[in-house]
């Protein structure tokens, strides 16, 4: 392995929190003000929406709602939060598919910015699980846009990923969906600017492979990797919320989907090699390699073919240009059901990512 690489991934790993010695960095990002803004969060109990919080509460703002339909996380970050400030958040049991309670919290508390961080996103579990994913990446997408819309929300950040390009997988396919709509709502002029944050994995997120790794060795298991050429696009945690945030500020000049700088992409081999070598487990940690599982890619790529990069006003946004006309016609998919076969489902979200 490359020294630069390992030099990389001990750099990341020291800034997730993830080893004993270190804490995660997290920038005070005070220099934002939102006094003028009620900022909502969905998904907010989630990595990066609990991110987003952290950084949020060090900044001046009208008013913080906090969104999640998992009350026991929820309950933890509210604990957290209390400890550190005193400003005015509500924290709201929700779920983003349920349009009339979505409703009412729009009703409410009329947010003017909105970061949309909740998702269907385990690859392997949205897989087995297409309906609840459509449900939640596209419908509820759909209803909260159309929402900020109605409620005259200033900007309406959907966390997207690399997953959306060229997607082999329903969690791709139904992120790449909810892009586009994104973009055709986009180009009407509307009250409501809307932003699609197009990254790779946050290195140590809950679910992601790193802790995974790390569990692995703690526990003196193997650790298996589904492929040794596969590669994968990490970025730190706190420059990701930091990023986020930039969004909510950046002159976008007409664009609608933005990438970040994540420098190149890391073999996972290396990645299991350096974290056996940083926790010393080189003599007693063996490597599996097995087989790529369904909806999963050898390589991730930020952009299509169709698409270019444009350097912003900010030196770790990339404007994404589209020079093909996407506009998915959702109207195919109230006709999916339960019962739909997984397979008629896929021919669905694959042709109206292409369309």
């Amino acid at each position: 392995m490359d020294a630069l690489i390992f030099k990389r991934i001990k750099q990341l790993l020291e800034n997730s929190g993830l080893l004993n010695s270190s804490s995660p960095i997290v920038h005070k990002n005070n220099q934002y003000d939102f006094s003028e803004e009620t900022i909502l969060i969905t998904g907010a109990a989630g990595s990066i929406g609990s991110g987003l919080t952290h950084q949020l509460i060090h900044c001046k703002f009208k008013k913080l709602i906090l969104i999640d339909n998992a009350e026991t996380p929820l309950f933890f970050l509210k604990q957290d939060v209390d400890t550190k400030t005193t400003k005015d958040i509500a924290f709201v049991i929700a779920d983003v598919k349920d349009k009339p309670r979505i409703t009412h919290i729009f009703e409410t508390y009329r947010p003017t910015l909105i970061y949309h961080t909740a998702a269907c996103k385990h690859v392997s579990i949205v897989e087995n699980n297409a309906f609840e994913a459509i449900k939640t990446n596209i419908f509820a997408t759909k209803t909260l846009s159309e929402l900020a819309l109605s409620y005259n929300s200033k900007r309406f950040i959907f966390i997207s990923t690399d997953k959306a390009v060229n997607p082999v997988g329903i969690m791709g396919m139904t992120k790449c969906i909810a892009e586009n709509y994104l973009l055709g709502l986009d180009k009407h002029a509307t009250p409501t600017k809307f932003i699609s944050a197009r990254f790779g994995n946050i290195f140590g997120s809950n679910g992601s492979v790193v802790p995974l790794f790390i569990k692995q060795l703690n526990k003196g298991e193997q650790i298996t990797i589904t492929n040794k050429d596969a590669t994968r696009l990490f970025i730190d945690k706190d420059k990701a919320y930091c990023l986020i945030l930039k969004l909510s500020k950046l002159n976008m000049s007409g664009y609608s989907k933005v990438s970040f700088n994540m420098g190149e992409p890391i073999k996972i081999i290396d990645l299991a090699n350096a974290l056996i070598a940083i926790f010393k487990k080189s003599a007693t940690t063996k490597i599996e390699v097995s087989e790529l599982s369904q909806g999963e890619k050898l390589h991730e790529t930020i952009i299509n073919d169709y698409e270019t990069l444009i350097p912003s006003d900010e030196s770790d946004i990339l404007f994404i240009e589209n020079k093909k006309a996407l506009s998915p016609n959702l109207e195919k998919l109230y006709k999916v059901h339960n019962s739909t076969h997984i397979d008629d489902l896929r021919e669905i979200l694959l042709e109206m990512c292409t369309t």
